[in-house]
């Protein structure tokens, strides 16, 4: 061949050949009815033990947590977690303790719920903390990377807030940066940075100790539609939108040269929002269109063109949300390095992204160590400027979720804090011979009490549930 054909070497990828395949019909989750409201989120929320879904549900807000293994058809008496008094619009399941969710809804209302390792019996009304703090519907959340407990959300009201939930407290208020609606609000690899999109159509990158924006971009895409942010692993900005042609784009840039983009790629003309899912590990990233029938995945590296094609999963019928599995949470003896939960109407359908491999080894070469359950920081250390990496777990063995923590809310005691000074009232409501110790011990009864209430409702419950197996076999 003449020297300039021999030249063309196909670049070396180990994702070249990453494949995606949906489970078989018994592995899906059948008969639920998928929320329709119209909001970007994905609606769908999973990690190594469930996967949760906004449901439609009449005069409230409600989501419904399956325990992964609980394939085939939902039970219609299946309980759902409803406390919202309007339409949940985003779901986040906590990545330092597998039994906590967050939602947040229209109701302006951000709430923390424990979920039980057991499947309850009734729904679940009573989230752990509800946080008070938006003006308007609030539409998006997302948990901190590395520091335990923080929290954030994004409402209609142009606002970020920070929450620390162990307390329930404003932990920061990030106000007057957005001047429109924030379409997207992500972390960096270590929470110390925060990227979002705005309507004004700008990203942002937000320092949100030093509430401060520290770098941003006007129009990373032209079009009017909206546009996606994500931080990869080292610090850059994966960005999707649309062109003045309303072409659907994506794009990669560096915050130390943010006018330029790295890399600029038109796709196609579409009008559904791409929604990007990334894993730092194998450094690929997928776009999940709404309404797309396709998931197209890309592998971002240091050499141009820098975003590099790999294939497109596709399927017939159109996503309506996407769940996406943290690391940990698959199956290494597969070689799967991601698995996705389509939502259609009716239904959710795992979707298994697999490299093919010959060994039955472990392919330490696609398993890195990824980032475990362990948060590296408490809220305060992060609130006083402290930053620390994910803690890193193999996944050699594969990973095993840990049995049911609870998460333990501690509202700042109102007693703590010293009377006013001035001249103490005579006439107090309050006796005064009921000194400190007595009231540490009431309060102490009153603690005693709620947990035995709370042992006694898991005890029913679990009677309850015996009792229905007992009568189902009878059938």
């Amino acid at each position: 061949p003449p020297p300039a054909m021999s030249r063309r070497v196909v670049r070396q990828s180990k994702f070249r050949h990453v494949f995606g395949q949906p489970v078989k019909t018994d592995q899906m989750y059948e008969d639920i009815r998928v929320s329709k409201v119209t909001c970007d989120s994905s609606f769908c929320a999973v990690n190594p033990k469930f996967v949760a879904i906004i449901v439609e549900s009449g005069g409230g807000g409600a989501f419904i947590v399956l325990p992964l293994a609980k394939t085939g058809r939902v039970d219609k008496n299946h309980p759902l977690v409803t406390g919202h008094t309007a339409p949940v619009l985003d779901i986040d399941w906590c990545p330092h303790n597998d039994n906590v969710i967050a939602s947040a809804s229209e109701d302006t209302t951000v709430m923390v719920w424990q979920i039980p390792d057991y499947v309850p019996v009734r729904n679940i009304t009573e989230p752990v903390v509800t946080l008070e703090g938006h003006s308007k519907r609030v539409s998006i959340i997302s948990w901190h990377p590395t520091a335990r407990n923080v929290l954030l959300s994004a409402g209609c009201d142009n606002l970020v807030i920070l929450w620390n939930v162990g307390t329930g407290e404003m932990l920061l208020v990030l106000e007057d940066m957005h001047t429109d609606l924030i379409y997207n609000v992500g972390w960096n690899r270590n929470g110390s940075l925060l990227v979002t999109t705005c309507k004004d159509k700008k990203v942002r990158i937000i320092d949100p100790r030093k509430q401060q924006v520290v770098a941003e971009k006007d129009k990373p895409h032209d079009g009017a539609r909206p546009i996606r942010a994500i931080f990869m692993a080292d610090g850059k900005i994966f960005t999707t939108g649309f062109s003045k042609m309303s072409e659907r784009q994506l794009g990669l840039w560096d915050l130390n040269n943010f006018e330029e983009p790295i890399a600029l790629q038109e796709m196609d003309t579409s009008n559904g929002v791409l929604l990007p899912f990334y894993d730092p590990d194998s450094s690929i990233v997928y776009l999940c269109g709404k309404g797309d029938s396709s998931i197209r995945y890309f592998e971002i590296t240091d050499e141009a063109p820098y975003v590099h094609y790999l294939n497109t999963y596709s399927s017939k019928e159109p996503q309506r949300g996407m769940g996406f599995m943290p690391k940990r949470g698959l199956d290494v003896s597969k070689c799967e390095i991601a698995r996705f939960f389509k939502l259609h109407e009716r239904k959710c359908e795992p979707i298994v992204m697999t490299v093919p491999r010959k060994s039955d080894l472990f392919q330490d070469d696609l398993y890195p160590d990824t980032p475990g359950p362990e948060p590296a920081l408490e809220a305060d250390e992060w609130l006083s400027g402290k930053d620390a990496e994910p803690i890193l777990i193999s996944l050699r063995d594969g990973y095993v979720p840990i049995k049911n923590r609870e998460l333990k809310v501690v509202k700042k005691n109102i007693l703590d804090s010293k009377p006013p000074p001035g001249p103490r009232r005579s006439h107090s409501s309050c006796d005064p011979d009921l000194s400190r110790p007595a009231l540490e011990e009431v309060l102490e009864e009153i603690r005693a009490l709620k947990e035995t209430v709370q042992a006694q409702e898991k005890r029913i419950s679990d009677l309850e549930n015996k009792l229905c197996q007992f009568t189902n076999g009878t059938d």
